[in-house]
Formats: structure tokens, C-alpha cells, sequence
């Protein structure tokens, strides 16, 4: 069983734990994930690493609550156990030698985006961040992406906070005003990562992007992240989470995304409909 330390709400719909794991927490590097059930009968899905304390043996975790597990989750409170908290599985982000990188992050992506810029201003490379949310409200991690960037963009789609407009207008124009990027990292929803690597492909750069939010099961076993690099398949939860983004087939990873949605969104109901039942 694993001790839920600290539970904060960064929006309505994004939580962020930290568990006590000291083992994983030990081992765990950025860009990598673990996989958690909340019960003994739950379904096991992966989430990213957003952080680690190996004094206090805690492994920082944040979801967003869009399906039945994530749901049973946010339902827990500090104090409480998970059943299941295994990890830490994935390939870790390589820094060696990035001497300047912009990292982009949309949305909750950007809780797996912190920990690569973190890690990178750790090993003193300049850190370059663009993180994009679709309103003020929502925004998250702010502070901390500023602790850890030599310069930060926040942009918001409908103009509420920062700068309007998309994270790739922001890329683009960082690049266009004489940054050299050794390399970008992207990570976020997957349309936005594939216009991100649309605009560096143009500027020749190399472009690291994370296929976390294709992942279901988180060992390989169940085929759903399966996708197209380079014209070889590769499975996201062992190959990577993180591929070259300009061998990456983004529409096929895209269409097979969305067969899940209708079945999430089912159980999703189905367990606010039971929290609902035990407040009566």
C-alpha cells in the first residue's frame, strides 16, 4: 500500500498527489512513468513522474481527472493508500550534452514537460519554456516553470493570461529571432505536438516528443499505444515514451486515440454517478 503525503488542486479538473514511494523515487528519472491502481479490483494506467524527493521518499504525481480511475483517484484524500504504485518503467529523457533547448508544453502536459526543463537547467544548459493553456483558468505550474527557465512564454488561446495565441507562434518566433535550439522538447496533446514539429522541421531542428497520452496499459501488452516511427512500430510505454517527432505517423497515433474516448467517458459517468449514490 502506498500513503498519499499531499493533495492539492492546481485546477478543477487537474490534481497533483505526492505518494509515498521511496523506492521508486529512488530510481525514478525524468520523462519516465509508473503505473498505479487505486484498489485491489481497479485498472491499472500509467502517469508521468512530475517530480521526486528521495528524503522524504515521495514520487509526485498529477492527473487530470477525464476517466473512472483518475475519478476514484482525485476521490482520494492525504492519509489515505493506494493499493498499486509500481515504476519507475519508460526510457528517461537524455540531456547529455543540450546546451540550449526550448521546451514546449500544452496543457496538462506541461506537469511531463517540468521535470525535463528542470532536469536541463540542472545540468546547466540554457532552458528556453513555452507552455500554452486554452484560458487563465486553467494554468498551472507558472511559478515553478519560471524557477527553472533563462526565459519563459506563457501563451492562452483565447488571449485571457499571458500572450493569445498558440504555443507553435511562440516557437516560431523565438527561432526567427536568432535562437539556436540544439533541440526541442514537446509535450502535450498530440495535435499540438505534431504542428510543433511541423514548424521545426521547416528550421531543421531536432524535436523530442512524448507519446504519453497515447499510453493505456504501460507494459506493451495491450497494443493501444502501438505507433509509426520512422516506418517501424514502436509501442510508446517500451520504446519510448519520448521519439524523434518528425518520424512519428501523428495522424495514425491520432485516429486510434480516439477510439478509447466514448468507452472513458462511459465509466467516467458511471463513477460520478456511484460517489453521487454514497453522498445520498
Amino acid at each position: 500500500m502506498y500513503k498519499i503525503l499531499t493533495k492539492k488542486e492546481l485546477n478543477p479538473t487537474v490534481t497533483l498527489m505526492d505518494i509515498e514511494a521511496p523506492l521508486v523515487a529512488r530510481k525514478a528519472q525524468p520523462g519516465q512513468f509508473i503505473i498505479l491502481r487505486v484498489d485491489e479490483n481497479g485498472e491499472r494506467i500509467p502517469l508521468t513522474v512530475a517530480g521526486t524527493n528521495t528524503e522524504t521518499g515521495a514520487v509526485t504525481i498529477i492527473f487530470q481527472i477525464v476517466g473512472a480511475t483518475t475519478a476514484l483517484l482525485n476521490h482520494k484524500e492525504v492519509g489515505e493508500y493506494i493499493s498499486d504504485f509500481v515504476g519507475p518503467l519508460g526510457r528517461p529523457t537524455k540531456v547529455e550534452g543540450l546546451k540550449k533547448v526550448c521546451v514546449v508544453g500544452g496543457g496538462v502536459g506541461c506537469a511531463i514537460a517540468l521535470p525535463v526543463a528542470r532536469k536541463l537547467h540542472e545540468v546547466g544548459c540554457e532552458v528556453h519554456s513555452v507552455v500554452g493553456f486554452r484560458s487563465k483558468d486553467i494554468v498551472i505550474l507558472e511559478d515553478e516553470f519560471k524557477a527553472c527557465s533563462d526565459k519563459m512564454v506563457m501563451m492562452t488561446d483565447d488571449g485571457t493570461y499571458g500572450t493569445k495565441g498558440l504555443v507553435t507562434e511562440a516557437l516560431e518566433k523565438l527561432i526567427q529571432e536568432g535562437n539556436e535550439y540544439d533541440e526541442v522538447i514537446a509535450i502535450g496533446p498530440v495535435i499540438m505536438m505534431k504542428f510543433v514539429c511541423a514548424v521545426t522541421k521547416k528550421y531543421n531542428i531536432k524535436t523530442v516528443i512524448s507519446m504519453n497520452p497515447i499510453m493505456i496499459d504501460g507494459t506493451g501488452m495491450c497494443g493501444g499505444c502501438r505507433l509509426t516511427v520512422g516506418g517501424e512500430t514502436k509501442f510508446a510505454c517500451v520504446d519510448g515514451p519520448e521519439f524523434d517527432g518528425h518520424q512519428v505517423d501523428f495522424d495514425e497515433a491520432m485516429s486510434r486515440g480516439a477510439m478509447y474516448k466514448p468507452f472513458e467517458r462511459h465509466a467516467y459517468e458511471e463513477t460520478c454517478n456511484l460517489f453521487q449514490k454514497e453522498v445520498q
